[in-house]
């Protein structure tokens, strides 16, 4: 369950950002919003939810991409550039386009703080990754560090590394380590690059590989960052795809049936070189490609579905950028109704989204600290986030007010008028000039 992600300096965000999925103090409501996991004495509470609304090129699609960032270079477990793409978020791989334009050697910081295992894990570091678009820049961590249920495990910064063994990971510690401490640290800074992250070399080689597994597993299937749901492809491995067999997903077509479609059911179909999601037609003995039958629309939603499933099994936070596109309100609120219901969402899931559509700006669907703004300063061309809940009522934000029109009227900003009539009419009295001579 994740709790607060936090970044700075990453493309229009300058400042630090948090990105809270704890509940703000003194919001009541949709209790069933509210997750709840007991981890020691304390008793922690994460949103199982968050919609985020913003004008086009404010910068909701890079504060998902923060996460995301934050995500592959953890699993390469490095802040060098990577040749392996496996998203179309290019400042993942290729971290010159990370810092912001207006940034000279200005650290790129990013932390996450999160519950797994019984544990609360907040892991976090710094590091300098040049200027804007400089290819050839020395990178270094300049500062990393992980608390586990808030107790220090390690800290790396210029001044060496501190490290800890708190009694809740005691029995996760090597037994090597534990002989020998000091001759432990030592070979771990030894082996350590500038440009690693110790999280992933020196502390899981040496000290807890178990504990570092545990971490890595959580933002490999725990961590589901899709940066542009529009490129999502549900796909499937079979062991033989060489004998061209039909595989019908019962799960898919149940699901598909209650989404609209009756006249066929979907399936794999598995060729030499791919798996290509299919509409199956068992009258006609045919399997045509879902792309060339189906709506775009149903397709999303078909693509999207399995990620939810994951979700919900794992107990994973599912974050998509424009989740919504395509699909019709009615299956959009079944989806964030099933994670609001504590009877289905037994492993404590979150769905998190950007979105243009106002119909989610409903006090009977999303509290206030589920509902998310980012906008962009003009005159600095900086991004800024904050929640509906840090308004104060008596600006007029009370619960069970009408959010739509007041965020129409623009009283929580985040919102820009547009008006194109004036460039159209430049252009239509600049052809009737020409075709008049």
């Amino acid at each position: 369950m994740l709790l607060d992600f936090k970044f700075s300096n990453y493309k229009s965000f300058y400042d630090e950002t948090n990105f809270s999925m704890t509940p703000a103090p003194q919001q009541t409501g949709l209790d069933y919003s509210i997750l709840s996991e007991k981890i020691g004495a304390k008793k922690y509470r994460g949103l199982s939810s968050a919609v985020i609304y913003g004008p086009n090129a404010s910068g909701k699609t890079n504060l998902i991409g923060a996460m995301d960032t934050m995500r592959a270079i953890v699993l390469r477990g490095n802040i060098k550039n990577s040749n392996i793409v496996s998203s179309p978020n290019q400042a993942a791989f290729m971290l010159e386009l990370i810092p912001n334009c207006d940034a000279i050697d200005i650290p790129v910081s990013f932390s996450v703080c999160f519950l797994d295992q019984g544990m609360v894990f907040n892991y976090s570091f710094s590091a300098i990754f040049g200027n804007f678009l400089e290819k050839d820049c020395k990178r270094w961590i300049l500062r990393e560090s992980l608390y586990i249920n808030e107790k220090l495990v390690f800290e790396r910064d210029n001044d060496g590394l501190k490290l800890d063994t708190p009694k809740v990971i005691k029995n996760y510690i090597n037994s090597s380590f534990s002989k020998n401490i000091s001759s432990s640290v030592e070979i771990a800074l030894d082996s350590l690059s500038a440009d690693e992250l110790f999280l992933c070399n020196g502390f899981k080689s040496i000290f807890s590989k178990e504990l570092v597994s545990t971490i890595l597993d959580w933002f490999e299937n725990k961590f589901i960052v899709i940066y542009r749901a529009d490129s999502i492809q549900s796909m499937r491995k079979f062991a033989n795809p060489a004998d061209h067999t039909i595989y019908v997903e019962k799960t898919l077509t149940e699901v598909a049936k209650e989404f609209g479609i009756t006249a066929n059911a979907l399936g794999y179909r598995a060729d030499e070189d791919d798996v290509v999601l299919c509409s199956v037609f068992d009258d006609k003995k045919i399997a045509i490609p879902a792309e060339d039958f189906e709506s775009y629309g149903t397709i999303r939603f078909i693509n999207e579905f399995p990620l939810i499933i994951r979700a919900l099994l794992q107990g994973a936070t599912l974050i998509m950028d424009e989740f919504d596109a395509s699909i019709h309100p009615m299956a959009l609120m079944s989806i964030i109704n099933i994670f609001h219901n504590d009877e289905i969402n037994i492993n404590h899931a979150q769905l998190i989204f950007n979105t243009h559509n106002p119909i989610f700006l409903d006090a009977s669907l999303f509290r206030r600290d589920e509902i998310k703004f980012v906008e962009r300063n003009k005159a600095t061309n900086r991004s800024i986030h904050y929640a509906l809940s840090d308004f104060k009522t008596a600006n007029g934000v009370r619960k069970g007010e009408d959010y739509m029109k007041n965020y129409f009227v623009s009283r929580y900003g985040a919102i820009e008028e547009v008006d194109f009539s004036s460039i159209l009419k430049e252009i239509i009295h600049e052809n009737e000039v020409k075709n008049n001579g």
